[in-house]
């Protein structure tokens, strides 16, 4: 009996226990809740900050606009992260929104910009490197540089510059010393970085033999930033110096090429220069400039629009590099759509607006320039359609430099950052063969995603046909009717297994557009880029191209303009402009060589044409010769028997030209039922005035664009302009500078100076 009551008396203790146990984890799952919030800085809203839930692995990161959500206990702590800024906990209290502010941290600030992920101070001249002009960094109250006594130049890095290691092998002065540039490269039997003296690369000894009075800055390049400009060379890190009058400054060319010979004795430099220099088997497809034509014998100018720019990308590329441009590696009208100009947003039931402008031309003084200018509506992101994104991977062989996969990895999870709950991404590699790495994962499992792209690797052969296929099919398995649907390809192009040659790429792609997804081509690399492969696959398969030449760029297109880059909202936009001979005598399009179209596919809407997204600008030059100019570039054929084109009076003597336009609807507001899948063109029409202004009255837009163009045809060695001077170019292009909050301009500014410079080497 006592034995009894023992065991009831247990059971009904065990029986509170559980009881009590039930009531307490309903109780704390009763404290958990979603915080909602967003994650700042002295700039705005921060995309792809982390939040963490201190001592867990439940994070989340911030979108394109700074928000986040996550779920959390009261009483438990968030950690609110950034590269480069000072981390901030918040404890969940009773409140579910929680804003956070975060500060620059002064021991990271140097390290981040080593990176090349972030702008965070004026200290800096650019994104890739550590900075200083006779100053320590850490230290405001440091003296010069060159008031510090040492006895070698390369003593005054020592401790000025994160991730910098000087180490010497003996104490006494004048013995020699190492230095290692924390990185990748930095557990090789050979650290040494490269060295970059006033644009030469040169020997170790060469800089240590620098008198420090002579340095006017130091940047120290590492990692994909080291990588990014100067190729495999850069694996170890690059020391770039200028000094104050130019070392290199009086030397021959004879001179200069001893030199270089005696730079290969040390190290492989010398590969990497020859190859900087003629950049063999890089691809661009040949083409010849348009020519003027005349109204009369050819009244219709018919193109498809453009809002690539991957040229301009390359270009600044091959510059910053020291490089001459190859000739078919610009596009004109790539370049002038790298910037956004202030066009006014549409006001009416279409999906952009129509702006004109009409000026003196700066190259041909005697002639003129129209700009044509399309502004996308700008939708707001929570009316954006759910995506469903696939990640189509080269990891082939070619793939292994600094420059390519690693850098893919962090530009795409850059791209996961904005990633929304309803969103989803797949992740197909071809090398070989092709795979799914990934299958579809939505958005709020960005670890997932972030780690199945950190365990990528390259190695083996290109099946790019393959994967195309493989992609495709991914993104229609999934497909989401009136969504986003679209397959995002990152490589450098060197296809070399299957359906390897531009026609074959060609009439896949073309048959692939079809299904209803889209195509967004991001190209990498240099020495065996393929840029014509990457275009026409762009311009045949419903699709845009960037050229990523950096971490900054890759931010810029798939951060800064993701909706412009990933939300189509109408496309096969075509233009057709029909000049008035009354007062045009010729006339030619500047660019789009690549995009012209016959007059008679305007309205044929099985054409395919461009793309226009969300908030992005399309921009386009036509320059006239007046029909009372006489010029050397256009003869009007006379005493023809058979065409005869006479004016029409004096009823259109105040029109300059009529334009149209023909787009099919891709609207990917939420709930629309019509989708991007449109296939019935919609045309508007528009006349353009004949009043003219001289330039110097001309938009600041106008006169910024007119210089992109001026020097996109300097470039390409134009024979149509009779103007070629870069000081002009510069000075028509300050002019233009305006608007320019991310510094873009004032970078196109300083190429035309680099281009300037490697015109006299």
């Amino acid at each position: 009996m006592k034995s009894t009551k023992l065991i009831s008396s247990a059971l009904a203790m065990l029986f509170c226990l559980l009881t009590f146990a039930q009531h307490s984890s309903v109780s704390e799952q009763a404290k958990q809740k979603t915080i909602t919030g967003i994650v700042s800085d002295n700039s705005g809203p921060l995309p792809g900050a982390n939040v963490v839930v201190k001592g867990t692995t439940n994070g989340v990161q911030t979108n394109i606009d700074g928000k986040y959500s996550i779920q959390a206990n009261v009483g438990e702590t968030l950690v609110f992260s950034f590269i480069g800024l000072e981390d901030q906990s918040k404890k969940v209290g009773a409140s579910n929104i929680i804003n956070v502010k975060l500060k620059e941290s002064k021991h990271n600030l140097e390290e981040v910009v080593v990176q090349g992920y972030r702008t965070i101070s004026s200290d800096y001249e650019n994104d890739y490197s550590n900075h200083f002009k006779g100053k320590a960094i850490l230290d405001e109250k440091a003296r010069p540089l060159n008031s510090r006594p040492n006895a070698a130049s390369i003593q005054t890095l020592n401790g000025q510059l994160a991730g910098v290691n000087i180490i010497n092998s003996n104490v006494q002065p004048g013995n020699s010393s190492s230095v290692i540039i924390r990185g990748v490269g930095s557990i090789n039997s050979n650290p040494d970085p490269l060295y970059i003296l006033d644009g030469v690369p040169v020997k170790s000894d060469d800089f240590r033999k620098l008198n420090p009075n002579s340095i006017k800055s130091v940047d120290v390049l590492k990692d994909i930033a080291a990588a990014t400009q100067y190729g495999n060379i850069g694996k170890n890190g690059v020391i770039v110096i200028n000094t104050k009058n130019g070392v290199f400054k009086n030397l021959t060319d004879k001179q200069l090429k001893k030199k270089l010979k005696e730079i290969e004795k040390e190290n492989d430099t010398l590969g990497y220069i020859n190859q900087s220099i003629e950049p063999a088997e890089e691809e661009y497809e040949s083409f010849v400039e348009n020519a003027f034509e005349s109204p009369k014998t050819g009244p219709l100018s018919t193109f498809s629009i453009d809002v690539d720019n991957a040229s301009y990308t390359n270009v600044r590329r091959f510059i910053n590099n020291g490089q001459t441009v190859p000739k078919d590696a610009v596009r004109v009208e790539e370049m002038m759509n790298f910037f956004k100009y202030q066009y006014p947003q549409p006001k009416n039931e279409h999906p952009f607006s129509i702006n004109t402008e009409y000026s003196s031309c700066p190259w041909n003084t005697n002639n003129k320039l129209v700009r044509i200018g399309l502004q996308g509506k700008n939708i707001p992101t929570e009316n954006l359609p759910a995506s469903n994104l696939v990640f189509l991977i080269d990891v082939s062989g070619s793939m292994s430099d600094m420059n390519k996969l690693p850098l893919v990895k962090e530009s795409l999870k850059a791209l996961v950052a904005q990633l929304r709950d309803e969103d989803t991404i797949a992740i197909v590699v071809y090398a070989g063969a092709a795979g799914l790495v990934l299958a579809p994962t939505s958005g709020d499992k960005k670890m997932t995603i972030i780690n199945a792209l950190d365990k990528l690797n390259s190695g083996g052969s290109t099946a790019g046909g393959a994967g195309i296929q493989l992609a495709y099919k991914t993104a229609e398995e999934h497909f989401i009717k009136g969504g986003n649907n679209r397959v995002i390809l990152a490589t450098d192009g060197d296809f070399n297994v299957g359906a390897s040659s531009d026609s074959d790429m060609q009439t896949l792609i073309e048959e692939k557009r079809k299904s209803g997804v889209f195509l967004t081509c991001l190209g990498y690399g240099m020495g065996n880029y393929k840029d014509s492969k990457l275009e026409t696959l762009a311009d045949k398969g419903n699709g845009n191209y960037a050229y990523i030449d950096s971490i900054q760029e890759a931010n810029r297109f798939l951060v800064k303009e993701f909706k412009g880059s990933m939300f189509a909202i109408a496309k096969d936009v075509k233009i057709q402009i029909e000049f008035n001979p009354i007062h045009v005598q010729a006339y030619r399009l500047i660019g789009y060589e690549n995009r012209k179209l016959r007059p008679e596919d305007f309205k044929n809407d099985a054409i395919d044409a461009g793309e226009l997204g969300s908030g992005h600008t399309v921009t386009a030059l036509y320059e006239i010769i007046p029909i009372t100019t006489k010029s050397d570039f256009y003869n009007e054929p006379s005493d023809l028997k058979y065409t005869k084109v006479e004016p029409t009076g004096t009823k259109f003597n105040d029109e300059l030209a009529t334009i149209k336009f023909r787009y099919k609807n891709a609207s990917p507001v939420r709930s629309s039922t019509s989708g991007p899948d449109g296939d019935k063109s919609i045309e508007l029409v528009q006349v353009i005035e004949n009043k003219s202004n001289a330039i110097e009255n001309a938009s600041s837009d106008f006169k910024f664009c007119s210089s992109v163009a001026w020097f996109g045809l300097k470039l390409r060695g134009s024979k149509l302009i009779t103007n070629t001077s870069s000081d002009d170019i510069k000075k028509l292009a300050k002019e233009g500078l305006v608007n320019d909050d991310e510094g873009y301009k004032a970078e196109f500014i300083r190429l035309i100076e680099g281009a300037k410079s490697i015109a006299k080497l």
